[in-house]
Formats: structure tokens, sequence, C-alpha cells
């Protein structure tokens, strides 16, 4: 009797009945709506995310572990369960939804006034609303607090005036999250986060083309020239860095989750691949390389896995720090790009091929390795955490 590599772990022992059913419904989802197309819009570069947003609100996973508003309110646990559901598919699905969920609606819900939330959370929860969030810029990434996106007073308005890059869902948003430096911190410096409606006069989004990572993925730039927004558009109490850095932790929790989904589905393609793949006569399964390979590829998977349950278990108790998300993130996402390189060299040369999913998740896990901060980021947040001195100057 075959098993796969988490029954090796009995992790579903780890989860309980409700988060369980979820995570297969979700699978359910994933397998019906997505597998099946997702090659095709890989290649294509470009997924219908407008439909997808409608189906995946009807499925309950926009903002899922936020409460009320329309949100499902479910566990931590959960919405990390359907992350990796969804990165099973393709790593761009799973981004759609956690910068819907995990970043725009999570600010808005977590910053934003009652007025910002009845207006846009709703409506983002059911898929008919799409946001994005503006953090990122062409020479400030892993240092937001340079931004040069600036916010200033014009009487009562705020005018905005800047670039954003590298933002999922930016073309096709309704809503902007966008942060930017204004003149209310120390030194004449602040940063303040804006809801922004993207048919305000002055905003564009012009799609990045030409990507060989996350294809199946809308990534946009974002143009603010002159964007005039009212009084009421900027996030009434949160100033500083702890606005944005809030939405990455939850967004990072996510990753944690998701690239162990991609990688599942390397292994779990491979296995089957290799049992049918005949070499001298017998199964490339049967050779002691092939078999060393998937137990160590099998091991980190587990191990990825019960890390991840262990801090969407304390994230539930609301007890899970930041250095903690930032130990998920580095090594689960390093291990699944690990995996997804070594199952490719079992595939040989199919493993390039968009007939399996290897080199696409290769692909796309390049991407996750650097985004929501790089592995150099987490390395130093960790080294923080057991040095108590800072690095990163």
């Amino acid at each position: 009797m075959t098993q796969t590599p988490l029954e090796l772990f009995a992790t579903d022992q780890l989860i309980d009945d409700d988060d369980r059913e979820l995570r297969d419904a979700v699978r359910t989802f994933v397998d019906a709506e997505i597998k099946p197309h997702i090659a095709e819009w890989y290649d294509a570069g470009d997924l219908p995310a407008r439909q997808l947003a409608r189906q995946l609100g009807d499925l309950g996973v926009l903002g899922m572990h936020l409460e009320g508003y329309g949100c499902a309110g479910t566990s931590a646990t959960a919405y990390g369960l359907a992350c990796m559901e969804l990165e099973a598919a393709d790593s761009g699905v799973r981004s759609l939804v956690s910068v819907q969920g995990s970043l725009a609606m999570f600010a808005i819900h977590h910053w934003g006034s009652e007025e910002q939330k009845q207006q846009w959370l709703p409506r983002m929860a059911t898929g008919e609303a799409i946001g994005c969030f503006g953090l990122t810029e062409p020479d400030f990434g892993s240092n937001p607090a340079g931004m040069r996106t600036r916010a200033r007073r014009d009487g009562d308005d705020w005018v905005l005036t800047g670039n954003k890059l590298w933002i999922t869902n930016g073309s096709i948003a309704d809503v902007a999250v966008v942060w930017a430096q204004t003149d209310e911190g120390e030194n004449g410096r602040g940063i303040r986060g804006f809801v922004v409606p993207t048919d305000t006069p002055g905003f564009s989004a012009p799609k990045i083309q030409h990507k060989v990572s996350l294809r199946a993925s809308v990534t946009s730039e974002l143009v603010l020239d002159d964007v005039r927004l009212p009084a009421d558009a900027v996030f009434p109490e949160v100033k500083g860095l702890k606005g944005p850095l809030t939405c990455l932790n939850e967004a990072r929790y996510g990753i944690v989750f998701g690239a162990l989904g991609a990688a599942r589905d390397c292994l779990e393609a491979t296995i089957a691949y290799a049992a049918d793949r005949q070499i001298y006569d017998k199964s490339l399964a049967s050779y002691q390389l092939t078999q060393a390979k998937l137990a160590d590829m099998s091991l980190e998977l587990g191990k990825g896995m019960l890390l991840a349950l262990q801090l969407g278990k304390l994230k539930d108790a609301g007890t899970l720090r930041p250095e903690q998300i930032s130990l998920g993130k580095l090594n689960n996402v390093r291990e699944a790009i690990a995996i997804a390189r070594e199952c490719r060299t079992i595939l040989g040369a199919a493993g390039i091929t968009l007939e399996f999913p290897i080199m696409r998740h290769a692909n796309n896990l390049e991407s996750v390795l650097t985004y929501e901060g790089t592995s150099e980021v987490h390395q130093l947040i960790i080294g923080q955490a057991l040095t108590g001195q800072s690095a990163f100057r």
C-alpha cells in the first residue's frame, strides 16, 4: 500500500473537523475549476481574474479569516489550509486571494474607518470588488520607509503623487490601498495609508508584461498623478510603518502554507510519473536513487507542514509573533523551491513542459521566494530575535 508524503506524517490528525472540511471544499473547487485550465492560463500570461474572484467569493475564501462585513470569520488555520490548496493549483491564484484578503481587505478591516469598511468590505468578500495593495516602489522594496510616493494636503483634500511597482491585481482593481509619505511625522515624514478608488482621475495601473514567473497573475505598476482624495480617504489612526507591516505579516502567514501546496503538487505529480515511467524494463520509482530523492523531499514537506500547523495554532491563540512568521516563510518557501527543482530532475525533459506542473511551480516560487520579504530580510528578522541586535542598517 502506498502513502502520500503527508499521510506519512499523519498531519490530518492535527487539523480539526471544521478546518479539514473547509480545506476539502477548496481542494474540490481547485480540482474542478482551476487545475484543468491553469497551464493554458500560465502559457497565455493571464487568468480570468474577475470571474475567479466571483467564484472564490461564492466559496467564501476572500477575507475568510476576517470577522463581519460579509467575511466568513474562519480560523487562521483554515485560511492557511485554503492557501495551501490554492497554491497547489498555482501561486498566482493564491496571490489573488492573499492580496485581496490579507493585504487590501485586512488593511481596511484593521485600520479603516467604519465608513471605509462598510463601503468596501462586503463587496470585496463576494468578489464583486477587487483590491490591490500599493507599498513597493521601483527603488524601495525591502526598505519601504524610503518610499517616494507623497501625499500632501490641499485644503481639506489629499493629493497623491508617485509610483508603485509589482502590484498584484493592480490593473483589475476597483480599490487600491496606497501607502505614502506625508509631512505629519518626525522630520516632516510620516507614512499614512489611503483608500483610493481606481476610477479617481490621475490614477492608472498599466499591466506588467513579459514575465516568466507568476504568469497566471495580474501584476501592475500604479501611477498616481496628482490623485485628489477627500479627507476621509486616509486611514484615521495608524501612522508609520506599523500599518503596512501589520498587513505584510498577514500575507506572509498565508505564504507559509501556500508554498507547501506548490511543493506537494510537484511531489505528487513526480511520484505518479516515476511509477509509470519505465527505464531498463522497470519503473523509475523502483530505483534506489529515485526513492532516496522522494524520501528526502517528503521529509522536508512534512516538516514544513508541521511548522505551518504550529504557526496556525499560535495565530489562532493570538500569540503568533512576526519573527515566527519569518521562520515559516523562510523555511517553507526555501524548501518548496528546492523540492520543485529536485522533482524536475526525476522527470527529466518532461519536467520542463506544461504537461506537468513542475517547472511552472518552480518559476512561480522564484517570485514567492522574494516577495513579502526576501529570504535575507527574514534571516535578519530571525537574527535580530536571537541576538537583540538589528543588522538592517
